[in-house]
């Protein structure tokens, strides 16, 4: 059964047949098509023993188990296991999708910022709707994370030192280059006018930073 903690990171189903339900990671999860699994995703897509989630002192581990149909972690095959960051997107086959958070107690149910307009987020279930349509898959951690600041201040230009910090942290922000934004940005823009065409998000302000025009409904 799903559980309910802000003591462990969590898996939380998106899209699928699990859409809404969320487990506590404080312990290896298996998760596949098999009643035996810790997760079970009923689809004919899936493997019996699909993926596991493995928490290690490094952090919560990834794992295809040789499923016929793949596991994606941000829209990218997994060769091998990797260690999860806050906000990644997991696929399983094509049948469900999940996000990874690290906690969910700094974050309160259905937060949002500024006004409404045809772009919506949430950041508790880390969800982008443009025109009314969910952007899938889920945006990477990076990009969620710039357009968050953008959401939170819209129509505020931002410059790009703080854009670089907040997305890639103080710490690893120094060796960041413009190339790096800049291509992010690039990323972030084609995701979101793959629904809404006519309009340009994402602003550059020449000399000043960056800023999110977000027309009303």
């Amino acid at each position: 059964m799903p559980e309910k903690t802000d003591e462990f990171p969590l898996l939380i189903a998106q899209e699928g047949p699990l859409k809404g339900q969320r487990w506590s990671i404080s312990r290896a999860l298996v998760l596949g098509r098999d009643h035996s699994c810790d997760v079970v995703i009923a689809d004919r897509q899936v493997s019996r023993y699909h993926a596991r989630l493995t928490p290690t002192a490094e952090g919560i581990i990834l794992e295809d188990m040789g499923s016929k149909n793949g596991t994606h972690c941000n829209g990218e095959a997994l060769s091998s296991p990797i260690v999860l960051q806050d906000g990644d997107a997991i696929q399983v086959s094509l049948a469900q999708e999940f996000t990874f958070l690290t906690s969910d107690s700094t974050m309160p149910l259905g937060e949002s910022a500024g006004k409404p307009g045809r772009l919506m987020m949430d950041l508790r279930s880390r969800r982008v709707w443009v025109n009314q349509q969910q952007v899938l898959p889920s945006l990477s951690a990076q990009q969620f994370k710039l357009l968050w600041m953008l959401y939170e201040r819209q129509g505020q230009v931002i410059n790009r030192a703080d854009l670089v910090s907040t997305v890639w942290g103080e710490d690893q922000s120094v060796g960041v280059s413009d190339q790096a934004l800049d291509a992010l940005i690039r990323r972030l823009r084609d995701r979101l006018s793959a629904l809404d065409p006519k309009h340009q998000y994402i602003d550059t302000v020449r000399g000043h930073g960056i800023r999110l025009d977000n027309p009303p409904v």
